[in-house]
This record gives structure tokens, C-alpha cells and sequence, in this order.
């Protein structure tokens, strides 16, 4: 029998859609104006589709009017709120281009994604958590004090001509909300749907910094066809409609909740809603029960936290039919709840990256329970995926391990202004190189085994942290876990595992390695354990895994150990 090589392709029967965001927002509106489009429990908003176009037009008006021209940069420093996907669908339409800030970054990270980005307008939050937004654009630009809004000159910002406040309060230097959707008024009536017509479907249309493990992050590019065909095609594989209603309490600043959340619902005229302004385990529960939700999004940390809410059992959550966990690999014992008692059958797992819009695997409804638990699916619609030996670039036989790479409409237009990664990333034939290791079986679905970067090898043995991670989770004290490489001097590295355990649970090191002998290979044991409350992690809820086992190293003194070059 020949050997079947690891490549598959998303066969489809529905074409891509070929207009720009702009555009389907105007037909969807048409199609559903009365339909709920955006609830907002912690604003107390609500909005139909028909009330949230004039909201957007006014938003657009109000750009072209202080200025905005097609390609420039507006950045959104904000966690989740109303003005979020209002900005986001005024800019689509206007043909200016959205760059997301993570709501985490600090004065730095600010300042570098500003300048990289070229932003010339900013909207921000005023605090969120422990930070304090305004307090930081006024030290990174203290000009803001004695400036005009819409005419700053900063030193350290020296495209950043205007900085909107999403709030009502007044500051020095800046526009409240209410105060620049006054400049519409201004607007020339024929103005924005002359700027409309101009946009194409292939423009840039959104920059979504990828959390950088080392050096600074890389402004992933996407264009209106890439993250418009994935967010529908990511909800037509749920088997959206127009009748379901979507809890989205991923923040909006990444692909999760901007493309798979509210693309996703905008492109079948579903309803938006948000729970709260950053991630609440019970404020998603009472949003369910409250709106009778149909879906939910999550990381997997999300849905741990849901299921272990001590009001848990209070909320009726029995109008919930489907999902998407992603993000991070889910524990099989979690994906079994879920889909039972908190009454989601249709749960599924997707994987993807920013740099590919993000989605390109997923599994579907029907697929056997083991399928459902143990893979990320198949290939998405339209997509293709191959999987490589690394060194040599050929693909490897069905069943064996190597890098997954995917190509299609969904990879990104490059990085920004950043050539060489660009290069890196895409290869000649246009395959997004993701730095996966993965698997594809006969039936072509795919197994994400780890990270390249994150492989530990142990005396010459390749350990995938995952597996581990997979097995750990079965004992009944362990809540969460997370397994590392430490240096070591005799082997290269160790396996150390990082547990939450349970409320109330105790437990030792000697228990966990006990639990481990006669289940896993013995080279597979972790050496080290660390008892944890949280783990270092995005905004998104990935593991750092990078800061993990620096805080490891300096914990078990093995700096030493570190410094020393592998061959």
C-alpha cells in the first residue's frame, strides 16, 4: 500500500466571500436591523444592528472629519466595551487600519507599538485593573498637558497627532467619546460612502501584535479577506444563524474576540455580547443565564474557572448549545464537562495563530467523542495544511511528527514593516511556518504534540511537555498544570511540572512522582515540582512558558546549569 503523505485541503461547497467588511456590515443590517447585534452587561448597552450602524457611520463620520485617510494607523488601548467593535467597524469601512494594543502593555511596549505601527490617533481606555491609562500617555507624552486635541506634537510619539478618551471625563490634550462623535456634524454627508467605495477587500485592515517571547512583538497584517472569511467560516462550522447569541469574554484585542467573536456573529447577523470588562468566571454564567446564550468562547483556563465557580450550579445554562475552546491545549477530563453539565454537545476545539487570521483547524459537530478530545480537528474550509520534517522541509508519512504549516486566504499579508520576519515566517510557495509540532492521522485530523521552542530533550530523548501535562491532569488533586525544561548539567534538561491542585487539596512532591512510576516512562517523571496558585500568562490566557522557567532557574539555583551552551 503507498505510503500517505501528511497534506489535506479544506474542500468546500461555500465560495470565500469577496467584499470587504464594510460592505457585508451594510448587508447584514439590512438583512437583521431589528436583531439584538451587541449586549454589554457591564455598560448597560444594547443594540440592535440598525442602532449600531448609525453608531458606526457616526464614528466613521467623525474620522474622516478630524482628518483619517485610507491606510493610515488608529490604535485601541481598551479592554472590552461597546466603543470596541464600533471603532473596529467604522475604520473597516473607511479604510483605515486598526491596531490592537494589549490592554497589559506597559509604557514600553506602548511606545514601541505606536511608533513601529505609525499610529496618528489613539482611543484608550481610562483604567483597567492596576493600570492607569491615562496616567501612562501622560508620562510617555507630557506635550498632552498644553496641546489642542487632535494636534499633538510628542517627542517620544512623533506620528501620534490625536488621543481619544473612551470615557466622558475630560483631559488635557485629549477628546472625550462623546466629544469626537461631535465631529461628524462636520463630516461631508457624501463623504463616507465615497471612502467605502474605495476600499478592496485584499487592504490591510487590522495589526495585531503577537506577544513576543523574546525581543519585541511582530505586527501580524490582515487584510479585510482574511479575518472576514475566517470569522465566518469559523461560525458556519458551529452552524451559526441569525438566532444564535454569543458570549464573548476573550478579550477583543486579539483574533479570538475581534475575528472569531464578532466577525463571527456579524457575519450571520447573531448577537454580540460581553459579560464584563476583562475575563469573570461568574459574570459568563449569569450572561448565559440571563440572555439564554447559545454559545461561549474560552481559553481553557476560562472554562476551568467556570466549572469550579462555587454558583456554578445556581445558573441555568441549558440554552447553550456550542463553542469554541483554543488558545491553549485542553485537558480531556475539562472538554468532558463542558460538553455535559455545562450542556455544550456541539463544543469544539480550534487552532490557529495570529498570522492566520487565526483559525485553520477545527473539529465539527459529530465527530466521535475521542476525535473531539484528543485532536484540533480537521483542515478549515478553503485552507491547505502540510506537515514537515523541519530539517529538510519534506512532508513527513501520516503519524509522524513535524512542523505544521498552513497556506491559503487566511495567512497574513507579512509582518509590518518588518521584511526579514516576514521572510522567516512565509516561505516562497506563500506556507505560513507555524512552529508547531503536529501530527496527521488517516482521517486527516491533526494533533498539536507542542511547541519547537518548547520540546524538552532530555539526555536525547524528545519529551512533549503536553503529554505529560495531559497525564498529570488525571490525578484527582491536580486542578491545572503546566510542564517546563530546566537546564541540567548530566542530562541537558529535566522535566519540571508546575500543578495547581484543587481547593482545599494538599499534596506533595513524592505524591506526584509516586502517581507518575509505572504510567509514564520514566524519563517522563518530572524532577521538579512546583506547587503554584496562578501561572505567568497573556492577556489571552497563554502560558508564558518562557517566564516560567526563568522564575524556575532562579528558584532552584540552577543558573549555573543555564549557561551552559548544548550542542
Amino acid at each position: 500500500m503507498k505510503e500517505q503523505l501528511s497534506y489535506t485541503s479544506g474542500i468546500c461547497n461555500k465560495p470565500l466571500i469577496g467584499k470587504t467588511i464594510g460592505k457585508l456590515f451594510d448587508e447584514i443590517v439590512e438583512q437583521y436591523p431589528e436583531n439584538d447585534a451587541l449586549i454589554v452587561h457591564h455598560q448597560g448597552i444594547r443594540l440592535t444592528y440598525r442602532q449600531l450602524k448609525e453608531q458606526v457611520e457616526t464614528c466613521a463620520r467623525a474620522l474622516i472629519a478630524i482628518g483619517l485617510k485610507k491606510g493610515e494607523r488608529v490604535g485601541i488601548w481598551s479592554p472590552n466595551c461597546a466603543e470596541w467593535p464600533i471603532i473596529q467597524y467604522a475604520t473597516a469601512k473607511i479604510g483605515v487600519i486598526l491596531v490592537n494594543i494589549n490592554p497589559s502593555y506597559r509604557l514600553h511596549e506602548l511606545e514601541y507599538a505606536l511608533n513601529q505601527s505609525g499610529c496618528s490617533l489613539l482611543f484608550t481606555a481610562g483604567t483597567f485593573k492596576k493600570s492607569n491609562y491615562i496616567e501612562m500617555l501622560n508620562q510617555l507624552a507630557p506635550e498632552l498637558a498644553s496641546s489642542e486635541p487632535g494636534r499633538l506634537a510628542a517627542e517620544k510619539l512623533p506620528r501620534l497627532r490625536g488621543v481619544v478618551h473612551l470615557e466622558r471625563s475630560h483631559w488635557p490634550g485629549m477628546w472625550n467619546w462623546p466629544g469626537f462623535l461631535e465631529k461628524a456634524k462636520t463630516a461631508d454627508p457624501e463623504a463616507l460612502a465615497e471612502r467605502q467605495a474605495l476600499c478592496c477587500f485584499d487592504d490591510p485592515i487590522n495589526i495585531q501584535y503577537t506577544s513576543g517571547t523574546t525581543g519585541f512583538p511582530k505586527g501580524a497584517t490582515l487584510s479585510h479577506h482574511n479575518i472576514l472569511n475566517n470569522g465566518y467560516f469559523v461560525a458556519d462550522t458551529m452552524k451559526f444563524t441569525s438566532k444564535d447569541r454569543l458570549i464573548i469574554p476573550v478579550p477583543l484585542y486579539h483574533c479570538f474576540g475581534m475575528v472569531l467573536g464578532n466577525l463571527g456573529c456579524l457575519t450571520h447577523g447573531a448577537t454580540m455580547i460581553y459579560p464584563s470588562a476583562g475575563f469573570e468566571a461568574e459574570a459568563v454564567l449569569q450572561a448565559v443565564e440571563k440572555e439564554r446564550a447559545t454559545a461561549i468562547y474560552g481559553v481553557p483556563t476560562m472554562f476551568i474557572a467556570e466549572l469550579e465557580d462555587p454558583n456554578f450550579h445556581r445558573y441555568d445554562l441549558s440554552s447553550l448549545r456550542t463553542g469554541i475552546m483554543a488558545g491553549a491545549p485542553c485537558p480531556v477530563e475539562v472538554m468532558k464537562k463542558v460538553k455535559t453539565i455545562m450542556h455544550m454537545p456541539e463544543v469544539q476545539i480550534a487552532y490557529g495563530m495570529t498570522e492566520t487570521s487565526p483559525v485553520s483547524t477545527q473539529t465539527r459537530p459529530g465527530t466521535t467523542l475521542e476525535k473531539q478530545v484528543s485532536t484540533v480537528g480537521k483542515v478549515h474550509p478553503h485552507l491547505e495544511i502540510k506537515i514537515i520534517d523541519p530539517e529538510t522541509g519534506r512532508v513527513v508519512p501520516r503519524g509522524k511528527e513535524g512542523e505544521l504549516c498552513t497556506r491559503g486566504y487566511s495567512v497574513m499579508l507579512g509582518y509590518w514593516r518588518d521584511e526579514e520576519k516576514t521572510r522567516e515566517a512565509i516561505d516562497q510557495a506563500r506556507w505560513m511556518h507555524t512552529g508547531d509540532i503536529a501530527t496527521m492521522d488517516e482521517q486527516g485530523y491533526i494533533n498539536i504534540v507542542g511547541r519547537i521552542k518548547d520540546m524538552i530533550i532530555r539526555g536525547g530523548e524528545n519529551i512533549y511537555p503536553r503529554e505529560i501535562e495531559e497525564f498529570l491532569f488525571t490525578h484527582p488533586k491536580v486542578s491545572e498544570v503546566q510542564v517546563i525544561g530546566v537546564p541540567d548539567e548530566k542530562y541537558g534538561e529535566e522535566v519540571m511540572a508546575w500543578i495547581k491542585l484543587k481547593d482545599g487539596e494538599m499534596a506533595t512532591e513524592e505524591e506526584i512522582r509516586a502517581y507518575c512510576q509505572g504510567n509514564i516512562a520514566h524519563y517522563k517523571i518530572p524532577r521538579y515540582v512546583k506547587f503554584t496558585e496562578s501561572f505567568p500568562m497573556t492577556v489571552t490566557g497563554k502560558i508564558r512558558k518562557v517566564e516560567m522557567r526563568q522564575i524556575s532557574v532562579e528558584e532552584l539555583g540552577l543558573n549555573k546549569q543555564a549557561e551552559i551552551e548544548m550542542a
